[in-house]
Order: structure tokens, then sequence, then C-alpha cells
């Protein structure tokens, strides 16, 4: 079935509105201070597209020597060409029932809300179209890439108030869709936990033809258990209740070492497939990893 967008017509609770704008406010804040600049340097346009002819000046590169106008002008001339920057981001965000967690402030589908807000704002200040696939283990929504700050708002009025279907988590809905539906090259951001089953084959489909980043979103007691003895244990995902030990040293050494290797077999795979990697903790700044990836993309765009 063909995902269809939500309608846009249905009454906004006051609450939900104020949120949007709190968000929008701190996101605005960020790219206009931050990230806008890293953004515009770091992801660029799918080419170039001429702009005019020009004498030649020294110090001009040869190889743009337009040929045709020199002989007739009897003096040296060269192309003088403009990046295109038009640019389509698509922000793939995870609303399974998993990002309702959080120890802190704030719990991980809050964190994501904010991350996309902030990549999105900088789309558009860049004047870049920005869409939006929001997923569990189906696709939920999906919204067209398009400009303008209010699609911005849509998109996040959109992710805080994401009403899923489905429970759980599977990366390979949104990676098939957007494989059908992105005809031009895109930056892709995942952002998600990543306790999904293995879409290795999906991601490898996308991150040929696309540009891919995987911001991975998680709370610091999902590795770590503080010990409180026995507690009730409730999976978000399947809804299964388990009674757990926290205060035993084997429970807390087991889930530690169940994360490693899930984060072991994510990193391999995002390296195979040549997928940048953010690691984002719920109740920590998610500015400095941001920051952080952007220097990474830039090193890498100036080696290259």
């Amino acid at each position: 079935m063909k995902p269809a967008e939500h309608a846009a017509s249905v009454a906004i609770p006051p609450e939900i509105l104020e949120a949007v704008r709190r968000i929008e406010i701190r996101a605005r804040r960020l790219v206009e201070e931050t990230f806008s600049g890293e953004y515009h340097s770091v992801f660029r346009g799918s080419g170039v597209a001429f702009r005019e002819v020009r004498e030649y000046v020294p110090g001009d590169d040869v190889r743009s020597i337009d040929w045709n106008v020199t002989a007739r002008a009897g003096a040296p001339f060269v192309k003088v060409f403009d990046e295109e920057r038009e640019l389509s981001l698509m922000l793939a965000a995870d609303v399974s029932r998993s990002g309702l967690f959080g120890s802190g402030e704030r719990d991980k589908a809050e964190v994501m809300a904010e991350l996309c807000a902030v990549l999105a704002l900088a789309a558009v200040a860049n004047r870049d179209k920005v869409g939006l696939v929001l997923f569990s283990d189906r696709v939920e929504l999906y919204l067209p890439p398009r400009r303008g700050r209010g699609h911005v708002l849509r998109l996040i009025r959109e992710l805080l108030t994401a009403r899923p279907y489905g429970r759980g988590t599977d990366l390979n809905a949104p990676l098939q869709m957007l494989a059908s539906v992105l005809k031009r090259r895109a930056t892709v951001f995942l952002v998600s936990d990543f306790w999904a089953p293995d879409f290795s084959a999906s991601l490898r489909v996308v991150s040929r033809r696309h540009d891919c980043v995987a911001i991975r979103v998680r709370d610091p007691r999902e590795a770590e258990l503080p010990a409180l003895g026995l507690v009730q244990w409730v999976d978000a995902e399947s809804g299964r209740v388990q009674l757990v030990d926290t205060a035993h040293d084997g429970t807390r050494r087991d889930l530690a070492a169940r994360v490693a290797r899930h984060d072991g077999d994510l990193d391999r795979l995002l390296r195979r497939q040549h997928v940048d990697l953010v690691d984002i903790v719920a109740d920590r700044s998610y500015v400095e990893p941001l920051q952080r990836f952007f220097a990474r993309r830039e090193r890498r765009r100036r080696r290259s």
C-alpha cells in the first residue's frame, strides 16, 4: 500500500503548537549560530551550472578556457560556473515504541524530533528541499521534499504528534520506499536507535545511489542498569514483561555485552556501506557530536 500524507487541516492542540514553536526557536538558534555554514560546506548539490564567460586573468585554471570565444575575440576567455546548490535532504525518523524510553529529562523520541528540526532548518536555510519518512515496523508517513519554513514546521509537528500503527522497528520499510521514490541523488539521514532486524540488503541499495548518514540515538540506561534490585521490565515494542534482578552483576554484564555486540555489528555494516555514523546520547547535548560529524566530513571533502 502506498503511504499517504496525513491531512494537514486537522485541528492542532495549543500545547502541540507551543511545543513546535519551542523546538523551532532552539533549532533555529543552533542553525544560525553553528550549523548553517557547516551544512553548506559539507553537503553540496548535484553538479555545476554554466553562468558566463569572462576574460582570462593570471591564476585562472587554463582548463576552463573557452577556445571558441577566445578564437572569436582574439583574447583568452574562461567559462565561469556556479555550484548547483539544490539538494534534497531526506529524514527517515524512527517513531517506534522504543523511542518513548527516557531515563532523563527527555526521551529518545523528543531528541530525535529536535535533531530532525535542526537538520531540516539547516537545509531550508541553504535553499535545499527537505522531506520526511516516519517509520516503525512499517512506513507511517511520507512527506515529499519541499522548501520553506511552513513545510519544516509541519515536519516538526508530524514528528511530535506521531501515533504509529506499528510497535516495532524495521528499517527495511523506509529504505525500500526511499529507493523507489528518490529519483535524483539525495542525502538521507536515518535517525533511530537501530534495534531492528537485518536491513543490510536494503541499505546497500540506497547507499549506492545516495549519501547516507546514520544517527544512532540511545539512552544510557539501555546499556547500563542501575542496581535497584528486582524490577519489572516491559519491552516497549513487543509488550513482553519480565522480572529482572538489576542488582545481579551477571545481569548487568549480560546487558552490556549484548549492547556491545549489537553496536559492533552495526558499526561494521555501516563501514562496509560507507555510511557515516553519529552517536547521540539522549541525556547529553547533541551539538558536539554533530560538530564532530561536520568536521570529519569537511576534512574528507578537502582530501578528495
